[in-house]
């Protein structure tokens, strides 16, 4: 499937810090693709969105502002994505998401049988502005950084209840 163009581009989470389930989210028209993410595909997009709007040699503006880029409701995502990829198209000044869905081929055949056929992956498109990809990476960072705080010593999260630290041998917790 291909979004030639998109209207709205975004990230979000919905759930309780520790708990929370990560969506991207794409409009053309009527048409909305919700896609379930993990934290850490989100983080890495805001950063490489970032990254790879710093090589190019055009003032890109901050995109849209943060009341359209909360998710569209209903939440129900497509698939969930294994494996996403960006790119910028110089003749079009259009960048490209494009999101690979996760297929579960590590199911293993019981000994004797001939393992059945591979399940394709789904793919999406999605052509966006650069502004629409700054607003994206900007949305991200903010709902990643909306979660748990990170340990200052091991860098895993915090949990409300307590938090056993591996920088610590396990030994207790450090006062944070």
């Amino acid at each position: 499937m291909e979004l030639e163009r998109v209207d709205r581009l975004t990230a979000g989470a919905v759930g309780e810090p520790g708990h929370r389930s990560f969506y991207l989210q794409a409009q053309h028209g009527a048409d909305v693709i919700t896609l379930l993410v993990e934290k850490q595909q989100v983080q890495l997009l805001a950063a490489s969105i970032e990254e790879l709007l710093g090589k190019l040699e055009v003032d890109t503006g901050e995109g849209s502002g943060d009341d359209e880029l909360q998710l569209q409701e209903p939440l129900e995502p497509m698939w969930r994505v294994g494996r996403l990829s960006i790119g910028y198209h110089e003749e079009r000044d259009l960048m490209l998401l494009e999101l690979e869905e996760l297929v579960d081929d590590a199911e293993e055949a019981e000994e004797g049988d001939e393992a059945g056929p591979v399940e394709e992956a789904q793919l999406v498109r999605v052509w966006a502005t650069r502004e629409q990809m700054r607003g994206l990476a900007r949305r991200g960072a903010e709902v990643v950084a909306a979660g748990r705080p990170l340990c200052q010593f091991c860098g895993n999260p915090l949990d409300p209840k307590g938090h056993v630290c591996p920088a610590m041998n396990g030994h207790g917790s450090p006062s944070t």
